[in-house]
């Protein structure tokens, strides 16, 4: 299993931090911007389309997005109790390299909602 470390790259469209995934550090998963199986994910799309990294960099914010929050992103937040809007948040405000030192540091894929 590998190590968890702190690499920007290895943050998610939508704000999840590979790094930390289990399947990730089983060698299971390239990780989102490199998962050429993730076709079926449409903010993975929309990023790519517009030349970003993560969310982050959209004006719009992810609340308002219907493509960021959309039904199955519900649904993902209330079984994982995660807050993705907040991954994105704290990355625009620190910075990606910030974001992932913070979830290596926490072992964590998501922020968790309060």
């Amino acid at each position: 299993m590998k190590a968890i470390e702190a690499n920007p790259q290895l943050i998610a469209s939508c704000g999840l931090y590979c790094g930390a995934c289990r399947k990730y550090l089983t060698d299971k998963c390239p990780g989102c911007h490199r998962n050429e199986k993730a076709s079926w994910c449409k903010i993975r799309k929309c990023v790519s389309k517009h030349g970003y990294n993560t969310c982050a960099e959209c004006a719009t914010a992810v609340e308002e997005c219907k493509t960021y929050s959309n039904f199955i992103s519900k649904v993902f937040a209330l079984l994982f109790k995660s807050d993705r809007p907040a991954c994105i948040r704290y990355i625009k405000e620190h910075g990606e390299k910030a974001f992932a030192e913070e979830m290596a540091l926490l072992k964590c894929q998501t922020m968790k909602r309060k």
